[in-house]
């Protein structure tokens, strides 16, 4: 594609000689790109089981200690070890706040293969670090923080394939990107569990339920298959004419100032975050809100001011989108349904293994001074990878479902089956809490828990269908990416809202509490989108 082509997908005839070919080498070559990126972001979630898994075999290794200086144990450790997914959705989330606005900036091939690039970096320092049980938890807490790049990665991937295709394919192209984007969560989840089992890395092995287990292997694998696709990015993805024209080496030095912007605010957060611990002035939800609403200012402050004027010029024509109620409306209903899945992707693992793993009571149900390992406990990371695959498989039948009815209409019923569903996940959490055979209830409760990532994935589908219809193209792909950074912080708020009822014992609660959310996006959705008479049908 010459530099001076015109990009016009509506326009039928462009569409059919020309770009229906570029638009779908470049969705064909986004989507592994992305599916790497959700896995390095996500994969925390199996590896904190994996940690705790070999801790429950030696307590001698993987020990964290406490402000004290002394070992944690029981619920403070399974608490502490939730801090690492949280870490890495929150450093996810912020980075999708440059990325959503970097690919007019930038150009959407090399905002694709620095992304990928950057990538290596923790995948490889990650292998490196699980190799010896003694490194300290603030190293896994940095690394966590650099594997935000990959959740940043949604953002500009998403709005750049959304100037790639006419109106009419939106539900499709998206969902597509997203959906098998997604299937990163559960690519790796399924994976690491299987890689662990054998030395292809060399270095010293661990035990788990009397097994040999390499745990570096599950960050040292994924390397040559990035190195793989950062070279397909680079050579076969366009930048498209209205967005970027200059050197490569000019738009990968503006993508790192943007990154470099965004983990100043992720370094402000997690600053906050292991400060918070000592909080006692407000409830843990309320200080959770905080850090997030820190984290969004200082980055938007930063690019607001601290950036070249060429650049900060282009963020100001996109920053119109904040004046658009609808921008707010419909990130509010993108949180329920992306918030959700990231979220569960993050918890998931490790709730199975804190709600199905240990024993609570006797047989007469009298609590236990101190929870133990339940020996019939189903093997967790077996069916981990079970919900993300759900979630995401199902995502582009969600927008295709919403081309067709109209995504206002998709998300109502979505959203009132997700309600539903999650206060049914908090009944069945309180029966396996209070039983001294919670296997008993694992099927019922993985069963309903499918259930509910298939509710996040449609609405996922259908909500970015719907920004796709009430937006013009120009502030669709801001929205877009705005929406997806602010939902995000589902993989920091609900594995800290799940580490804080684990520590209180009482994670149905966390159920409950969603579940409440969830009624009011049913009731917003309704009123702007879904009634007879809304403002805008869509």
């Amino acid at each position: 594609m010459s530099r001076n082509t015109q990009w016009d997908p509506e326009d039928s005839a462009f569409w059919e000689r020309e770009g229906k070919g570029i638009a779908f080498r470049n969705l064909w070559i986004s989507i592994p790109n992305l599916l790497m990126g959700f896995g390095i972001w996500i994969y925390w979630s199996v590896i904190v089981s994996v940690i705790q898994g070999i801790h429950d075999g030696n307590v001698a290794l993987f020990a964290f200690l406490d402000p004290n200086g002394q070992p944690l144990t029981g619920n403070a450790y399974k608490a502490l070890l939730y801090t690492l997914p949280a870490v890495a959705g929150l450093s996810g989330a912020t980075l999708r706040i440059p990325n959503s606005f970097m690919i007019a900036i930038c150009g959407g091939r090399n905002v694709k293969f620095m992304t990928s690039l950057l990538l290596i970096v923790p995948a490889l320092s990650t292998g490196f670090a699980l190799k010896d049980p003694s490194t300290p938890f603030f190293t896994y807490i940095v690394l966590a923080a650099l594997c935000g790049v990959g959740g940043g990665a949604f953002a500009s991937s998403m709005s750049n394939i959304n100037f790639f295709f006419p109106k009419r394919m939106q539900g499709l192209s998206l969902g597509l990107n997203a959906g098998l984007g997604n299937l990163g969560v559960s690519v790796f989840q399924l994976a690491i569990p299987w890689v662990i089992t054998f030395g292809i890395f060399g270095g010293p092995s661990f035990t788990m339920k009397g097994a040999p287990v390499w745990p570096h292997n599950a960050a040292l694998v994924w390397v040559p298959i990035l190195g793989l696709l950062t070279l397909l990015a680079f050579t076969l993805m366009n930048n498209l004419p209205q967005h970027f024209s200059g050197s490569t080496l000019v738009a990968c030095g503006r993508y790192l100032w943007l990154e470099l912007l965004g983990y100043c605010g992720v370094a402000v957060a997690i600053t906050l975050l292991l400060q918070s611990k000592t909080w006692t002035f407000a409830p843990e939800l309320v200080r959770t809100l905080v850090i997030v609403v820190v984290a969004v200012a200082v980055t938007m402050a930063l690019m607001r001011f601290a950036t070249p004027r060429q650049t900060r010029d282009s963020l100001q024509k996109q920053f119109v989108i904040f004046s658009n109620k609808h921008n707010w409306v419909m990130t509010y209903l993108y949180v329920m349904t992306f918030g959700s899945f990231i979220g569960y992707s993050s918890a998931f693992p490790k709730l199975l293994k804190d709600v199905f793993g240990y024993i609570r009571v006797d047989a007469q149900g009298a609590p236990l001074a101190d929870a133990i390992v339940n020996p019939n406990a189903p093997d967790i990371l077996k069916y981990a990878f079970l919900g993300a695959a759900m979630g995401a498989a199902i995502r582009p039948v969600g927008g295709w479902l919403s081309d067709k009815l109209g995504g206002a209409r998709v998300t109502q019923w979505d959203t009132l089956i997700m309600t539903i569903t999650a206060v049914a996940c908090g009944w069945v959490v309180k029966l396996a809490m209070a039983s001294a055979h919670p296997e008993t209830y694992f099927m019922p409760f993985l069963l309903l828990f499918i259930l509910l990532f298939a509710t996040t994935g449609i609405g996922n589908g259908s909500t970015f269908r719907m920004i796709a219809v009430i937006f013009p193209k120009d502030q669709a792909g801001p929205v877009l990416g705005w929406t997806s950074a602010v939902a995000a912080y589902g993989a920091f708020l609900i594995p800290t809202i799940f580490a804080s009822q684990i520590t209180a014992g009482r994670p149905e609660y966390a159920m409950y509490g969603f579940a409440i959310y969830y009624v009011t996006c049913l009731a917003l959705n309704w009123w702007y989108y879904a009634r007879a008479n809304a403002e805008v049908k869509c």
